[in-house]
């Protein structure tokens, strides 16, 4: 039995070491299991992009920094509009620009006024007959007595002021006190658009309508750069293109009317035009290159100087002149009793003038408003008249011989305003006298009877012609 046992228990031993052996080798040899997946939490969402803060969502800081020097203006005795028509009711805007009660305004919405209401935002009303104007650049002064500081804005740099910059014109639209618009400077010194004699004007969107005339146009910190002025429209509401006079011109206007009443600026004593080809072609002078003296005055800085009728003037104290208005605009502003020199071309040769400047007669003694012997003058009729220009003919599709004036501004309660007159109505005659020029029709309207009236004959936009009284007194 123990023999027989033997190799039992070595049959089994040999098949246990195969079998681990097996074994061994299989779990030897088995991959291990790959670890878990770990999946990792999902990321957090991205928190929103910050909205803007509130100096681009809202304009109402500046806003209220504004208003409370914006004012509105009415002429004593104007008569008012029914309330709701869609029309100018008779007011105008003005900006506080000295805490004594300095108010700079346009020339046209006091125009024909002895006397104004002034209406602050805080509902406080001031009655003054201190006003003083200059027609040349449509600006004015209003000068409250107060008995205490009023608030009042500062003037911007508007030549700092670049395209594209916001503004926001404040103004009282319709009559519509404390209205407050936004846009943007759509152009920069703008000029020769034949409104007033000495133009540099803001152009924006920003919505202006009849009253919004005097209010101030601001940037975004609240100060002047331009006064609102008018708007160019054939439709008499606002058509996307506002002006403004610029704040650097009327700060210095606003400074010479408070100290001196007037605006003083200095003589030359030429008048000019531009030089076209023929002109330039005829002289030898090179096209564009400056005007040329169509009359000097007698007596004047000019004559003494030598200048004579046909010279064709390229320089005043260094500055190139390109063109008429560039002449006015230089000369106007060159010191008082400063010697200059203009550089001519004559005949084929540069001269050189030595030109005294004088201070403007007109501004030494400025005619006073209202009706004078022998007639009444227009600007004391309320109403500003211009040339009918080529441009204005081809625009309107008009005869390209007629000879005519245009009507370019008309103030509020004014006696042209009361007969119906609007401004760009053409006028061909008045009584038995033709209007071809602004001249002749100042001339014919200061022969007029102030008893019986002055009759237009204005051109509707038919082509027809109707006749309108005009009352003078």
């Amino acid at each position: 039995m123990t023999h027989g046992r033997w190799p039992l228990a070595v049959t089994c031993l040999g098949l246990g070491l195969f079998g681990g052996t097996a074994a061994t080798q299989r779990l030897v040899g088995h991959p291990a299991d790959p670890p878990p997946v770990v999946v990792p939490a999902p990321a957090p969402a991205p928190a929103p992009a910050p909205l803007p803060g509130r100096e681009w969502q809202s304009y109402s800081a500046v806003v209220k920094r504004v208003l409370p020097g914006v004012v509105c203006i009415e002429g004593k005795g104007r008569a008012k509009r029914p309330t709701g028509e869609d029309t100018d009711p008779g007011f105008g805007s003005g900006v506080l620009i000295d805490a004594s009660g300095v108010i700079l305004t346009n020339n046209h919405v006091v125009a024909d006024l002895e006397s104004v209401e002034v209406t602050l935002h805080d509902g406080r009303k001031f009655t003054t007959a201190d006003i003083r104007r200059d027609p040349k650049t449509d600006l004015a002064l209003v000068k409250l007595e107060a008995k205490e500081p009023l608030p009042f804005l500062d003037f911007g740099d508007s030549d700092a002021m670049e395209v594209g910059d916001r503004v926001l014109a404040v103004g009282a639209p319709f009559g519509l006190t404390g209205s407050v618009t936004s846009g943007i400077v759509s152009a920069k010194s703008r000029n020769n658009l034949k409104l007033n004699t000495f133009e540099d004007f803001i152009q924006t969107d920003a919505a202006m309508n009849p009253g919004n005339s005097g209010g101030p146009l601001v940037n975004m910190d609240g100060k002047v750069i331009g006064l609102t002025a008018a708007i160019k429209t054939r439709t008499g509401g606002f058509q996307g293109v506002g002006l403004a006079v610029s704040s650097n011109m009327a700060k210095k206007i606003a400074a010479d009317l408070l100290k001196n009443g007037v605006v003083k600026r200095s003589f030359v004593g030429v008048a000019v035009c531009d030089l076209d080809d023929e002109t330039a072609k005829r002289s030898g002078a090179k096209p564009g290159a400056g005007v040329v003296v169509t009359k000097v005055g007698e007596e004047s800085p000019a004559a003494r100087a030598g200048i004579v009728a046909g010279d064709v003037i390229t320089k005043v104290n260094g500055e190139v002149v390109k063109d008429a208005r560039d002449m006015i605009r230089i000369t106007t502003t060159l010191p008082v009793g400063d010697t200059v020199d203009v550089l001519l071309w004559r005949e084929g040769k540069f001269y050189v003038g030595k030109v005294k400047v004088e201070e403007e007669r007109q501004a030494l003694k400025p005619e006073p408003v209202g009706p004078k012997a022998g007639g009444v003058s227009a600007e004391a009729a309320g109403f500003v008249v211009t040339d009918l220009t080529d441009d204005m003919i081809k625009l309107r599709k008009l005869p390209a011989e007629l000879k005519a004036v245009v009507i370019s501004a008309v103030a509020k309660g004014s006696l042209a305003e009361k007969a119906g007159l609007v401004r760009g109505q053409i006028v061909l005659r008045l009584d038995k006298s033709p209007t071809t020029t602004a001249l002749a029709f100042d001339q014919a309207l200061r022969a007029a009877s102030i008893e019986k009236g002055a009759v237009l004959h204005v051109m509707k936009a038919n082509g027809d012609v109707d006749f309108v009284l005009m009352k003078l007194k």
